[in-house]
């Protein structure tokens, strides 16, 4: 029978998760912004939470030439700044300490014979117990690479019970020709069950928290189809431009950077059946049969279901991306894309999903936006009331996270009139939470193993084929005027268009202050 204290301990794993198991983790570009702004202090957050194993260990591998205790000082310097909340000294000591670093070119073997030496010492040390995943913060042209020299050392193997994995940062490949390449040469070292294809928005509470919104929540449920939804919008904006990002930016664009993998993603968790358990290829079966439901759009509607746009001067001195550092000052490449899908499959038949991201915008916001059809207007033909406004549930994933619903109430007094009401929770109000990075959930998931999270290759392939259309039309014709929107804007007005169209209207985050456009 279980002590007292074994329960206590058993209802905390439960209550609060378990550690994850012994392992070591390989950052490879670990010199970059990625590893001081997110990953360090996402793997301190778990530490913080009893989430990290005892037995861990980091080793950063990167070109810059620094020592282990280096790399150690530069990341402890800069702790404090990254953290999202205060870092205990004691609880960063024991961290650091297990902080280690290898200066190397990623296409040098002899690296690698290197790397394989520092870990297995750090699973004589710290009892890592040959447990390693594989951070891949480069650029792209590495993954396949990096991915290679690893098999070729030895490292990816599974033996003696060990366990190896690599994640890898998008974007995964340029296009679907790109992409099954990429695919293909990676599994030609890894098995799938080894890859984790991350996507960082997926980390995100709200995120996380539409299956649980829909499926745990019987008055949802039934009214999540074509017959009470009117139409579905997913935003995903931002208020800076592209900062030092330029020479990336400008071969890539808003297109290849966030429709196939951020906002896809959303579309199959806002749009997929039940799974029958939160099993990782359960659930990813589902998202995948969703995307394999978007038919391409045929190339002679592109130019009226998708709009591209790219920012000129804006107020408060906001530059042009034309004049931003690193950019082509002639640069056709679109920092705006709005488009509009068709899901074909009987829950959403005929139901439109209107997505748009861009940067400099308005605002920072992501959301999506659950648009239900009008009440009919019969009753209220004889009263002070005009219009009658649709039902709006917006699920809110950034900056602040939360819920929010839209009805029509009555205004007190002797005449029928109606007024919008909002009900609305924000989850760090609600649930008083730790700020986090939106990293430590998908950290933590690819030390147990669980890759619910990730994308799957087919997920990957299919995404770009649906986008393949956009890309043919956008790449063979010049855009008809860039800039064709203000920096600090909703966009340009070819977008707010396209729904008028279908006598819709994009929703908008209220803007709180002026300063806004600058923030982020």
């Amino acid at each position: 029978m279980a002590t007292s204290e074994q329960m206590s301990s058993i209802e905390s794993i439960e209550k609060h998760g378990r550690p994850a198991g012994a392992c070591a983790m390989v950052i490879s570009g670990a010199s970059g912004d990625l590893t001081k702004r997110k990953l360090i202090p996402a793997l301190y957050n778990l530490a913080k939470d009893n989430l990290l194993a005892k037995d861990f260990a980091l080793i950063g591998f990167a070109r810059n030439e620094l020592g282990s205790q280096q790399f150690r000082d530069g990341i402890s310097a800069e702790i404090s700044q990254f953290a999202t909340a205060k870092v205990d000294p004691e609880l960063w000591n024991w961290f650091s300490r297990r902080i280690n670093y290898i200066a190397g070119d990623f296409s040098d073997p002899a690296a690698y014979q290197q790397l394989k030496q520092t870990l297995a010492d750090v699973d004589k040390e710290h009892g890592t117990q040959g447990n390693y995943f594989f951070y891949l913060a480069t650029s792209p042209d590495f993954f396949s690479p990096i991915i290679h020299q690893l098999g070729n050392a030895g490292l990816v193997n599974e033996e003696n019970g060990s366990w190896r994995r690599v994640i890898i940062e998008k974007p995964f490949g340029r296009d679907y020709d790109s992409a099954r390449k990429l695919n293909a040469d990676i599994r030609s070292a890894l098995d799938e069950k080894q890859i984790y294809r991350i996507d960082h928005y997926l980390g995100k509470e709200t995120v996380q928290n539409i299956l649980v919104f829909r499926f745990a929540n019987g008055i949802f449920e039934p009214i999540w189809n074509r017959r009470y939804i009117d139409h579905i919008q997913i935003t995903a904006s931002e208020t800076v431009g592209v900062e030092q990002r330029g020479m990336y930016y400008d071969t890539a664009g808003t297109l290849r950077d966030m429709l196939p993998n951020h906002l896809f993603q959303l579309v199959t968790l806002t749009a997929m059946e039940p799974p029958i358990s939160f099993d990782a290829d359960v659930v990813r079966d589902e998202q995948t049969k969703i995307l394999k439901a978007i038919p391409p759009m045929p190339e002679e509607e592109v130019l009226t279901r998708a709009v591209r746009g790219q920012y000129g001067v804006g107020d408060r001195g906001m530059p042009a991306y034309r004049t931003e550092p690193m950019v082509s000052p002639t640069s056709r490449t679109e920092t705006y894309v709005a488009t509009k899908l068709f899901i074909d499959n009987w829950r959403w038949a005929d139901v439109p999903f209107y997505l748009r991201t861009g940067k400099r915008l308005a605002k920072r916001v992501t959301e999506i936006v659950i648009q239900f059809k009008r009440a009919p207007f019969v009753l209220f033909r004889k009263t002070a009331v005009d219009r009658l406004e649709p039902n709006r549930l917006v699920l809110h994933l950034q900056p602040d996270e939360g819920i929010s619903l839209s009805f029509g109430a009555k205004i007190p007094g002797p005449v029928v009139r109606l007024g919008g009401v909002d009900m609305s929770f924000n989850y760090k109000d609600y649930f008083k939470a730790t700020p986090q990075t939106g990293y430590e959930r998908l950290l933590y998931d690819c030390m147990l193993g669980d890759a619910t999270l990730f994308q799957r290759s087919d997920m990957v392939e299919t995404g770009w084929h649906i986008v393949a259309p956009i890309q043919d039309v956008w790449g063979a014709l010049e855009p008809r005027r860039f800039p064709n929107y203000a920096a600090g804007s909703w966009g340009p007005r070819e977008a707010d268009e396209m729904l008028e169209r279908d006598h819709r209207h994009w929703f908008n985050s209220p803007v709180e202050h002026a300063s806004a456009a600058n923030a982020d």
